[in-house]
């Protein structure tokens, strides 16, 4: 019957503790021994347990293991540093040769250094400049549109504006025009003539403004008959 499966975290019981402590330990030292004697392996193992206490293995001297690894780490640091160094600097190549790339073509577009292009260049460049000017109209004509749309809709709004003023000064002076005839509905005149007597013409008052215009008859005194008419041509 095979051993269950032990759960790898901290033993609480302190005695339990000590013991797989110890078990494990010598098997951990066992084990760096076989290492170095069956792959020719330079082996240096350190362990502090938890009271402080030290143990050690080394198949040579742990000094010169301890130094060994210390070179080791300084060249690797070094050599990771040199590496990213190294990938900046290519970063920064690439990033100046775009820098150039598009200076050129900002100077060719501007048509300025043509003379080393040739046939196909120079039919690279023009499609491009076809391409970017035909963006341009369509931006340009899109902007236009919508101008035009804002100046219509202001137009539409000040002529509305412009018709509800309009509609409330008739209103205003339709109620004017009706309180002043009501009060002197009319009023008399004489008309002279060099060629005939004076008449004596009764007429509505005129009334200001172009919102309504009411056709009154004048009456007037005809200057043969004696009698009064009433007149319906004017």
């Amino acid at each position: 019957m095979g051993r269950g499966k032990i759960v790898i975290r901290r033993i609480d019981n302190s005695t339990s503790r000590q013991v797989t402590f110890s078990k494990r330990r010598n098997g951990l030292l066992k084990k760096a021994e076989e290492l170095s004697i069956l792959c020719d392996a330079e082996v240096g193992l350190v362990i502090f347990s938890s009271t402080g206490r030290l143990y050690e293995f080394s198949n040579t001297n742990m000094k010169a293991v301890i130094d060994r690894y210390t070179n080791a780490k300084e060249e690797l640091l070094d050599g990771n540093a040199t590496s990213e160094i190294k990938i900046w600097q290519r970063e920064a190549a690439s990033l100046r040769q775009q820098l150039h790339n598009l200076q050129e073509s900002h100077k060719q577009l501007m048509c300025e250094e043509l003379s080393g292009l040739g046939v196909s260049d120079l039919q690279g460049l023009e499609n491009r400049l076809e391409i970017s000017l035909r963006s341009i109209r369509m931006r340009k004509g899109s902007l236009i549109h919508q101008e035009n749309i804002e100046l219509s809709r202001s137009l539409n709004l000040m002529s509305q504006q412009k018709l509800e003023l309009y509609n409330k000064a008739c209103e205003q002076r339709g109620s004017t025009d009706l309180n002043e005839s009501s009060s002197i509905p009319y009023s008399f005149r004489i008309m002279h003539n060099a060629n005939t007597h004076p008449n004596l013409e009764l007429s509505q008052s005129k009334q200001k403004g172009e919102c309504s215009k009411t056709n009154v008859p004048e009456l007037g005194f005809h200057p043969y008959g004696g009698g009064m008419v009433r007149d319906y041509g004017r």
